[in-house]
């Protein structure tokens, strides 16, 4: 029985100490200090009413201190990280940036396959002009003037000869040299012309004559681009000729560009 008067003390001492946990350092963050000089309910506010003492000597060596805990809350942030949303869409696009320097020059690439032919260049881009024909026909005076047209061609380069109206068209302007053969007729006169478009630059003549002979006539002339070189046969107002046997090629004209124009 004495046993049991004993604990009952030490159940009342023991019991604050599970209730306002056990004594700590004075340097704590909170500290609160309760005095034995008054009995108290642990469920009553250490500020009620009846409280002999406001404010307890924290010196007292009744007092018990306890320690309030801090309370710092914690939010678990992948339980409330929603799925993966869609792409939006593109911004505007930034300003241009410097320009970065020049990259080294990357390796050559494989050959590539063999190109069409193009078209024929432009014939006044040519600087060179040729031309050498002939004809084996005789050819008598008629009403009119009539152009010398020749049948045999030897030279035409870049076809700057028209053989079907029998003239030389300048596609290339410059200093040319021209040559005309012919073969007289026996007992007719020979006159003829060369001429630059519709003006008669020089003459072929020969009297007439018992004997048939070779005659020619040379010159060079300064050509611009489109001029025209011909020959022509004097109309019936002199009855002259030149001669041909159909086999032979007696009359020829020639012609070739010596010097282009710096234009």
């Amino acid at each position: 029985m004495e046993t049991i008067q004993m604990q009952v003390p030490l159940v009342f001492l023991v019991l604050p100490l599970f209730v306002f946990g056990a004594p700590a350092d004075a340097s704590g963050p909170q500290e609160v200090t309760i005095t034995s000089s008054s009995c108290k309910r642990c469920c009553d506010s250490l500020d009620a009413p009846g409280s002999s003492e406001a404010s307890p000597d924290r010196n007292s060596p009744h007092s018990l201190p306890y320690i309030i805990p801090e309370v710092r809350p914690y939010i678990n942030i992948t339980i409330l990280k929603g799925d993966k949303g869609d792409q939006g869409e593109p911004g505007i696009p930034g300003k241009w940036g410097k320009e970065g320097p020049p990259g080294e020059r990357g390796a050559p690439g494989p050959k590539g396959s063999k190109g069409q032919m193009g078209a024929p260049g432009d014939p006044c881009k040519h600087q060179y002009a040729a031309f050498s024909v002939g004809r084996k026909k005789a050819l008598h005076s008629s009403e009119g003037y009539q152009a010398l047209i020749f049948d045999t061609v030897f030279v035409n380069l870049y076809s700057h000869f028209d053989m079907f109206k029998g003239k030389f068209y300048c596609y290339v302007a410059g200093l040319y040299f021209f040559s005309l053969n012919v073969h007289t007729w026996n007992f007719k006169e020979t006159y003829m012309h060369v001429m630059r478009n519709d003006q008669e630059e020089v003459i072929l003549y020969a009297q007439p004559s018992d004997r048939s002979i070779m005659q020619s006539q040379s010159l060079m002339l300064e050509l611009r681009e489109n001029d025209e070189v011909w020959v022509r046969l004097y109309k019936r107002e002199r009855d002259n000729a030149i001669y041909s046997d159909n086999v032979d090629i007696y009359i020829t004209f020639s012609g070739y560009l010596i010097k282009p124009s710096l234009e």
